[in-house]
């Protein structure tokens, strides 16, 4: 399997809206060539009658069923905000996007 490219690199940080300098793009295309073949070598060991798994063992969710109790009105919640629009809470914009 070829090694990634520092142009994919490039790609991956555009589309992750990272700035990288050209050293850091040689560095990230190294550790990401070793982070994908540590991923193939461990496909090659898994066989066929290994199921995918995203955890050793087996979970149980333990969350509680919900139950609607009184709780604060948007006006009671908002009433320490330092600002407001149409009852929420508004946030300075730090994507630059609309």
């Amino acid at each position: 399997m070829p090694g990634i490219t520092r142009e994919e690199v490039a790609h991956l940080a555009r589309l992750s809206r990272l700035e990288l300098q050209a050293e850091e793009l040689d560095h990230f295309a190294e550790q990401l060539d070793v982070i994908i073949g540590a991923v193939a070598r461990v496909s090659e060991v898994a066989g066929q009658d290994v199921p995918p798994t995203s955890h050793p063992l087996p979970l149980t969710n333990v969350m509680r069923a919900d139950v609607v109790r009184p709780s604060l009105t948007p006006e009671q919640a908002l009433a320490g905000a330092p600002a407001v629009e149409e009852q929420r809470f508004r946030v300075p914009q730090i994507l630059g996007e609309d």
